[in-house]
Parts: structure tokens; C-alpha cells; sequence
């Protein structure tokens, strides 16, 4: 595709105006708050009156001392057992009935019954348990009623007993004390009525920390918040944040929306223009793929709708989203020159967005610049883990820097390390959905084609136990296109596993192909220039067939078909011409296949026929390796096999340059090893 094509390619554009309609739809409908400030700096804004009230909220260090509290004091949970101290009562009238008719022992009866009555209205327990030693109050639920009641109303029964025995002192002889007490039995009638309820006393203990009230004060309409250059302390900078989040939840934007909308527009179109170019200059060939665009600006929208969504549930929640990962993710399928151009743009939203966005900012910045650079050499397994060590390492360290600047002051080690923690956590845990997004658009990830490099596979141990010189040829192949790749900024790994398989096809007759030929033997002896011809084209349509077979990607089969283009088998074609055949019947010793479009391609065309050819060199001399280059790669511009490829003369000439060099190396001279002298 030309350039001037791809930038008239209206889809483009298309996908570019829908992403920024939906940025506009999900991004709030609410302003920056108007002031900017920071604990330890002077205010430099006019005296702040407030024009509305709003309550004071609690540091995080206030909530979780009060948590602590909480959590310190137990109040148990009681209930009453009406029954029992019904028939304790009915025990004892009838016990007494028949005892005593006196009107002493009436009297007795009636003390008795009345300290009974208000014993048992406060509760008796049999004992308290160690872990509610610490409480003053008790709960206690009586029918539907439930009350709160001091520990020192509470009885257990001994000291309901002591009550008894004092009240029963004063209307007792003291000569008759000891045996009308004996007699009576007091302990048969004092028994526990409140009866302990450990689940309910530990479900209110938990609801008791879990709902702490996030507030401690007021400030009303019309109170000075803060002067005009006056240092912002502590309790100043919690008076200041409660008026934003009041300021940003109730009233939010004060000015016209209008305004706010064009301003949000244009500012998210300056960003997705930005995000065009830097595609463009990043890798323009991206733009022929509509894929790799859908691809991109899905990442992109992802990231700004988790940024929108949790900037407006709860800002703090940012720290623990994972951005890196989406770095990772365009690192599967693109080089690392478009993820870093791409991934800076990706976290631009963040710096309209939330309040802390350039600490954010900064911070992911800088553990995405870390995980694209170390993430090629730990990309196995547990190995992947690494990386997210290095992401909450660079992460906090920048966390640190930047609260040292900003506020003077050391960071608490549980503010937000948790939170970088988790994000670091959950971009190796959110990586294997690359094989998700593989399988979507239709791409090969970078770990896909690490795979297929591996000569251990089953394909290429079959390769190499069928055709031994084929994989020979094949591993020399993928050594010289590789490191051209390196030379004109095409993608080495794909270039390597084109050409690892582009000959696969060689596997169903191994034998007429002259690498895997044993010495003096060839199998096109007698057979005509038209059949050894077809045997030999058919190596493409068959090597096509059985990448199908063994699942290879259309990327990779592609080279299968590309690598001899719509070039003729020349040996066998001249030996026609000779025998007396008619030249216009070339299409019987043409290629079936495809002009390469990519590098990639054109690189494992030009290194199969050089380093094939290479092998029948009789000198290898830097002049001859240097005239095989150049007349391979002649013949394949003058035979406008190149005429699609996105190549240009420039890099064409860096890959003959290449070529030679690593062909010198590999036939360079052998030193001669002289023969040892015998002595006699």
C-alpha cells in the first residue's frame, strides 16, 4: 500500500472519531477543582471563605486509630432467660409456703422476693469471659428490647447471695442469722438469667470497626478556611480537602458546560492526534493494518475508562491499576519503539484526569520505560514475576522522590504501597490475557514466535530428521535474514521463524533436493526437466498444506509462499530449451506462489537463494561471496520479484552489506595445521 493510500484510508479515521466519542461520554461531567496546594507550602490564593457548609473529614490516620479502639473493646451480647426466673420465683413461694408461716418468715419472704426481683431485672451471669474483661457495658436483649448495661449493675452469684445476706441482716436476729439463712438455701434460687451470644457479639463487634463515621466536625457557610499566605498545616490541609470533596460531590463545576465540553473536546483530540503521529513515526506500516489500529485504540480506550470510572468512585484506587500491563500487551505484537511512543500517549489522560495524576504519571511512566526494556529477558514462567518486582521497586522509589518534593515529609509505608503492590501483582496476573487479544484480531504474539523458534518442536525434529540438509540450510537461512532484520529495523524474531519453516515443504520428497542429496546419487536421472520441475514447485503448495496441518500462523505460512515469489526453477527450464522444448510453456517451471510484500519476507527470499547459491562457490574470497550477493540480488529486482515489498533501495543495500559479511565469516580461510615432526 502507499503511503498517500494510507493516509486517504477514511477508517482511520473513522475508528479515531468513535474513540473520541466515547472518551467524551465516559469522561464526568465535572471540572478540576480551581485550587491546587500541598501540606508545608504557603496558600497563595486569596483568603478561602467557604460558601457553603460541609463536615470535616478524618485522615486515614484518625479512621484507623479509631478502628484500632474499636477493635480493642468487646461489648458482649446478652440474652434473658424469662423462663428460669419464672420458675426459680414459683420454686421458692412454694418452698417457703410450707416452711414458714411466721410473721418473721413473711418478712423474710418479702425481702427475699423484692432483691430477687431487682436482681434478676439487671441480670445475672455465671461468669465473664477473659476476652470482654476489658468491657464496662454489656448488651442485653430481653424480648424485642434491647439495652446497655454497666458491668457494675451486673450480678453473678455470689455477690447476688452477699445482697441477700445484707438485706436480710437487718429484720434477723443475729442469734437466728446463721440458721434461718441455712434453712432458706439462698443458692438454689440464684441462677444465670443472662445467657452469653458469641455470634452476634462478634458480628457487632465487626460492624462496630467496619462502620467508623468518616467525619469529626463542621465547618459552616461563611468561616475562613484558610488566609492568603498562610502555611498549610495538617489540620488546614484536612479542612481544604474536606472542602474539595465537598466541592467536587455536591457542587461540582461551577462554570458553563458548555465550555467544559469544547474543552474537554479539544483536549482529547489534541491527545488522539498525538497518538496518530506517534504511530506514524513510530512504524507507518501499522496504518495498513486495521487490526493493529482496533488493537491499539481499544488498549487506549480501556485505559482511559478504568482511569474515568475509578477517578470518580475513589481516586485512591488508581494506585492499584495495573497500566503496565498494557504496555505488556502491544509488547506481544509490536516493537518496543511503537509500545513506548503509544504507552506515553496512553497515560497522558492521566494528567486531566485525577488530582495525583502527575505522581501517576510519573510513576507508571517509569515502570512501563523499566518492564518494555526488561520484559524480552524475563518473559518464562515464574520468571515473568520479576518484572513486577521491578515495577513496584521503580514505582515506589518515584512514590517516595515525588512526596519528598511535594510535601517534605516521608511517606506512610501503608498509603499507597498496598495499592502499588497490587497493581505490580496484577500485571502478571492480567498478562496471559495477550492469548485472548491473540486470538481476537488474529495476531502472533512475540511468546508465540518465541515458541516456534524452539528446534526442539515437533515440526522441525521431523524437518530435521526427513531433510537434514533442508534444516541445515534452513538454520543458516534464519542466521543471515535474522541479523539483516537487525540492520533495516524489521522484526528479527518473525524473520527467524519464517525462515526456520519456509522450506518445510522439502520433507515430502527430501531426496531431489540437492542439500539432502547423498554423494553421487540424483534422483532426477532420468526423469524429464518437466517432472523434476514439479517435483521441485510442489515443495511450496506442500509446505503450505502442512503448516495447516501443524496450526502455523497465516504469518508464518505466508513465508512459505513468498519465498521464491513467481521465479521459475531455471535449471530444469533451460534444460528443456536445450532438449527442444517450447519456451513459452515457462509457466511449467514458474512458482505458484506470492511477491513478497513485507521485509520480513524479502529477507528470507534473498538469504534462501543467496546462501543456497553460496554452497556451489569454489573460491571463497571476499570478491566472489561479494559478486554471488550482488548478482543474486540483481536478479531478483530485475525480475520484479520485489515489486510489492515494502523495501527500499537504501535497506536493500544494508542487507547485501549484511549478507556479505556474515557469509566472509562463515567460509572465512581455516588455518592449516602442520604435521608433527617424528624424532627418531
Amino acid at each position: 500500500m502507499k503511503q498517500n493510500n494510507i493516509f486517504n484510508n477514511y477508517k482511520i479515521y473513522v475508528a479515531f472519531a468513535l474513540l473520541l466519542i466515547a472518551m467524551i461520554l465516559v469522561n464526568p461531567n465535572i471540572g478540576k477543582f480551581p485550587y491546587e496546594y500541598s501540606g508545608g507550602r504557603p496558600w497563595t490564593y486569596e483568603t478561602l471563605i467557604t460558601e457553603f457548609d460541609f463536615p470535616i473529614l478524618k485522615s486515614q490516620d484518625e479512621i484507623w486509630a479509631e478502628k484500632e479502639q474499636r477493635a480493642a473493646e468487646v461489648i458482649p451480647y446478652y440474652t434473658t432467660d424469662n423462663e428460669l426466673v419464672k420458675s426459680k420465683f414459683q420454686s421458692f413461694i412454694e418452698n417457703r409456703a410450707t416452711s414458714d408461716s411466721s410473721e418473721l418468715g413473711k418478712t423474710i419472704d418479702d425481702i427475699i422476693i423484692a432483691t430477687l426481683e431487682e436482681i434478676y431485672s439487671n441480670g445475672v451471669v455465671s461468669k465473664f469471659e477473659d476476652e470482654y474483661k476489658n468491657s464496662q457495658v454489656i448488651m442485653v436483649q430481653n424480648g424485642k428490647q434491647t439495652r446497655e448495661v454497666s458491668i457494675g449493675n451486673v450480678y453473678d452469684a455470689n455477690r447476688a447471695i452477699g445482697v441477700i445476706k445484707s438485706e436480710l441482716s437487718l429484720v434477723i436476729p443475729a442469734n437466728k442469722y446463721d440458721s434461718i439463712i441455712n434453712s432458706i438455701n439462698l443458692n438454689q434460687y440464684i441462677v444465670p438469667n443472662l445467657i452469653l451470644d458469641k455470634k452476634t457479639t462478634d458480628l457487632l463487634h465487626t460492624e462496630a470497626i467496619k462502620y467508623i463515621s468518616p467525619t469529626k466536625g463542621i465547618i459552616y457557610e461563611g468561616q475562613t478556611v484558610v488566609n492568603k499566605g498562610e502555611t498549610i498545616t495538617d489540620d488546614i490541609k484536612q479542612i481544604l480537602d474536606s472542602y474539595k470533596s465537598e466541592y467536587e460531590n455536591t457542587y461540582g463545576y461551577s462554570g458553563s458546560y458548555t465550555l467544559l465540553k469544547i474543552g474537554q473536546i479539544l483536549i482529547f483530540l489534541v491527545i488522539l492526534v498525538v497518538l496518530f503521529y506517534s504511530i506514524v513515526f513510530s512504524d507507518l506500516t501499522i496504518l495498513e493494518d486495521m487490526r493493529k489500529i482496533f488493537f491499539i485504540l481499544l488498549l487506549f480506550f480501556l485505559s482511559f475508562l478504568f482511569t474515568a470510572l475509578l477517578n470518580k468512585h475513589n481516586p485512591d484506587y488508581l494506585f492499584a491499576l495495573p497500566y503496565t500491563v498494557f504496555a505488556l500487551y502491544m509488547m506481544a505484537f509490536f516493537k518496543s519503539k511503537v509500545v513506548f511512543s503509544v504507552y506515553i500517549v496512553m497515560l497522558l489522560p492521566l494528567l486531566i484526569i485525577p488530582d495525583k495524576g502527575l505522581m501517576l504519571f510519573l510513576m507508571n511512566l517509569t515502570a512501563g520505560t523499566i518492564t518494555i526494556n526488561t520484559f524480552k529477558y524475563f518473559y518464562r514462567g515464574w520468571l515473568q514475576f520479576l518484572n513486577s518486582v521491578f515495577i513496584y521497586i521503580s514505582m515506589s522509589i518515584v512514590y517516595i522522590a515525588y512526596t519528598f518534593i511535594t510535601e517534605g515529609v516521608f511517606p506512610l509505608l501503608g498509603e499507597y504501597h498496598i495499592s502499588i503492590f497490587l497493581s505490580a501483582l496484577l500485571v502478571f496476573a492480567a498478562y496471559p490475557f495477550v492469548f485472548l487479544f491473540e486470538k481476537l484480531f488474529g495476531f502472533v504474539s512475540t511468546s508465540k514466535l518465541r515458541d516456534l523458534t524452539d528446534t526442539s518442536n515437533k515440526l522441525l525434529q521431523e524437518l530435521s530428521r526427513k531433510a537434514p540438509g533442508t534444516f541445515q540450510h534452513s538454520l543458516q537461512v534464519a542466521n543471515l535474514s535474522e541479523a539483516a532484520a537487525r540492520k533495516i529495523g524489521a522484526n528479527p524474531l518473525l524473520t527467524r521463524v519464517g525462515a526456520l519453516y519456509h522450506d518445510i515443504g522439502k520433507m515430502k520428497n527430501p531426496q531431489f533436493f540437492i542439500e539432502n542429496q547423498s554423494s553421487g546419487v540424483n534422483l532426477h536421472e532420468g526423469k524429464s526437466p518437466e517432472e523434476s520441475a514439479k517435483i521441485i514447485l510442489d515443495h511450496v503448495p506442500f509446505g503450505v498444506e502442512t503448516a495447516k496441518k501443524y496450526f502455523l500462523p497465516t504469518i508464518v505460512s505466508d513465508f512459505i509462499l513468498t519465498h521464491h515469489g513467481k521465479s521459475q526453477t531455471l535449471y530444469f527450464y533451460n534444460k528443456f530449451c536445450n532438449e527442444g522444448g517450447d519456451p513459452s510453456l515457462i509457466d511449467n517451471f514458474t512458482y505458484d506462489g506470492e511477491y513478497p510484500t513485507t521485509k520480513e519476507q524479502v529477507l528470507v527470499m534473498m538469504a534462501d537463494a543467496v546462501e543456497a547459491a553460496s554452497r556451489s562457490l569454489k573460491d571463497y574470497t571476499s570478491e566472489s561471496i561479494s559478486e554471488l550477493v550482488e548478482n543474486i540480488i540483481s536478479t531478483r529486482l530485475n525480475d520484479k520479484q520485489l515489486s510489492k515489498a515494502n523495501i527500499s533501495i537504501k535497506e536493500i543495500n544494508l542487507v547485501k552489506a549484511s549478507f556479505k559479511k556474515d557469509l566472509k565469516q562463515v567460509y572465512h580461510n581455516r588455518i592449516s595445521y602442520p604435521d608433527r615432526i617424528k624424532i627418531a
